[in-house]
């Protein structure tokens, strides 16, 4: 305890802000580079995608986006061991160098309607590299500047660490929007979408720079002089049970928790923003930015607060939070900035009547086969109902009839064009689009959110109680990671918890989360995902883990 108390109370000194400095402006860049997709799905669809009906295409692109997140826990085992083995500077020169290379590739790759299915597959490549190249990025920078922090300052140190992602966010979202705003609208779609992405190369060039002037971890260099370090650190971080079990707990009971709450305070809330309550996307990306700007020094409140109280109380509680109010914020985001949808939807709710083996789960990857086509009565309608946002209860018809919809009193069925000639199946789905839209415009859902009508004192509030929980839970993450493995095989173990829990629970959110709105109708539906996961690492982090903060990592 004594030792904590003096490493409290120690200076922040010139090489240790140098450390914090360049590790994490590094790491903004990087996260920056990634994000760029993220923010950019629905126009990347239209592009990259555009052989599918446009539902389908948004939820390939969010797949592609997944597909980074699929592959970081391989980068964290491939470049974990290389930092166990060769050390903690080096190895987070290789993985900027290759996530600054593949975001410039997507800059310039060319589109489907130039090169045709090679377009999406060369981007999910690119995808993949990028992911690979995170995976062993972050277990990099938060090893590297906890192990150069005094006792009782980790906490606050790491969370610098923290804040990259949300600013790598807030800086790709700046870049769009200044982009966006200076070419227009329809030009930025058609083609200076790519700009923020080419743009990646100065700063990939200033974080290599800067990256070069570090010197190595002093417990790394210490224990190499030693002798000490792991031959095997993936055998002796996987393969010895007393290590891998606190790998696995790890996962279960923090990074799979805060991965959700991360993901679904930032990215999903954006995505239900523009896609569900058609916020134009302006508005929407000006008030993600100033939630982020808000509450981003809550990362280093509560990673300097963890070193006090300690990190487990902090981060169960965020889990705890997000779990127990996620539905009302989100329910709330819809009354205050789309209050039409919401009186829309009492006022004249919709019913689809189907035959339940009518109805397909609506985001098979068709691009896999070239192309994806809803052509039963019950696909055709819902297909529609999710173009506007609508949101619908299910109640099941006899087997084989002809789907319908009830709006308010309106009653509008589907067809089925498996029996009709393509011709026939273009006009009577045709005639069915003007149909639906027309009972949909007469019960009073609109197209857009009304700018005039939006409380965005009230959105930015809610907007900004998300990343609280985001900052609650992500700002004392790395210091307990870091804390809970010994110095020779650190930068394995921590790294492959951390990007599973991120990379698979966390980057799929979104994917799901529509998956689930798709299937059951319900806008709110997809938020069950982040709940059920946030709640059950509150359970298992609560019961299973121990407190580090006064540990000695030295060892």
């Amino acid at each position: 305890m004594a030792t904590t108390m003096q490493g409290s109370a120690a200076p922040l000194t010139g090489e240790h802000v140098r450390v914090i400095g360049a590790s994490s402006l590094g790491t903004v860049f990087e996260w920056y580079d990634f994000y760029l997709y993220g923010s950019l799905a629905p126009i990347i669809a239209t592009h990259f995608f555009s052989s599918l009906a446009p539902g389908a295409a948004f939820v390939m692109a969010l797949l592609t986006f997944a597909a980074g997140f699929a592959v970081r826990p391989f980068g964290a085992l491939v470049f974990g061991r290389l930092g166990d083995l060769i050390g903690r500077k080096y190895t987070f020169l290789i993985t900027i160098a290759i996530m600054g290379v593949s975001t410039l590739a997507v800059g310039l790759l060319p589109t489907y309607n130039t090169i045709g299915i090679a377009a999406p597959v060369l981007l999910v490549l690119l995808r993949c590299l990028q992911g690979l190249a995170l995976g062993g990025e972050y277990g990099g920078a938060a090893t590297y500047v906890a192990e150069h922090a005094p006792p009782g300052r980790r906490g606050l140190y790491t969370s610098f660490i923290q804040t990259t992602a949300t600013v790598g966010l807030f800086l790709s979202l700046l870049v769009i929007l200044v982009t966006r705003t200076s070419v227009g609208e329809d030009a930025f779609k058609a083609f200076y979408w790519r700009l923020p992405f080419v743009i990646s190369l100065l700063l990939l060039i200033v974080s290599l720079w800067i990256r070069l002037k570090l010197n190595e971890s002093p417990l790394f260099q210490q224990m190499k002089a030693e002798g000490k370090g792991s031959k095997a650190p993936l055998a002796e971080s996987f393969g010895n049970w007393a290590n891998g079990k606190i790998v696995l707990l790890a996962l279960l009971g923090a990074t799979a928790g805060q991965a959700v709450v991360w993901y679904a305070g930032q990215f999903y809330a954006l995505f239900f923003l523009t896609q569900t309550l058609k916020v134009d996307a302006v508005s929407a990306n000006l008030l993600i930015a100033a939630a982020l700007v808000i509450a981003t020094a809550g990362f280093i409140f509560f990673g300097w607060l963890s070193d006090r109280i300690g990190r487990k109380p902090i981060i169960m509680a965020g889990c705890l939070l997000a779990a127990l109010t996620y539905f009302p914020i989100f329910k709330g985001l819809t009354h205050y900035a789309n209050p039409a949808l919401e009186a829309a939807a009492a006022k004249s709710p919709a019913v689809v009547v189907a035959d339940p083996k009518d109805c397909a789960f609506q985001f098979v990857p068709g691009e896999l086969k070239g192309q994806i086509k809803f052509t039963s009565s019950c696909d055709v309608l819902k297909n529609l109902l999710n173009a506007r946002s609508v949101n619908y209860a299910n109640e099941v018809a006899p087997a084989g009839s002809l789907a319908s919809v009830r709006l308010g009193s309106t009653t509008v069925s589907s067809v089925d064009s498996k029996t009709l000639t393509p011709d026939e199946a273009k006009a009577a789905q045709a005639k069915l689009a003007a149909d639906v839209t027309a009972a949909i415009d007469a019960a009073g859902y609109p197209t857009a959110a009304d700018p005039a009508q939006m409380n965005k004192p009230m959105v930015l509030l809610l907007l900004t109680i998300l990343v609280l929980y985001v900052t609650m839970v992500y700002g004392p993450i790395a210091a307990w990671l870091v804390e809970m493995f010994p110095t020779r095989i650190r930068y394995t173990s921590m790294s492959l918890p951390y990007h599973i829990g991120n990379g698979w629970f966390g980057g799929f959110l979104p994917t799901t989360a529509f998956a689930l709105v798709l299937a059951t109708g319900n806008i709110y539906s997809g938020l069950w995902y982040p709940v059920i996961i946030a709640l059950a690492t509150f359970v298992i982090g609560s019961l299973f883990l121990r407190e580090t903060k006064d540990v000695d990592i030295t060892k």
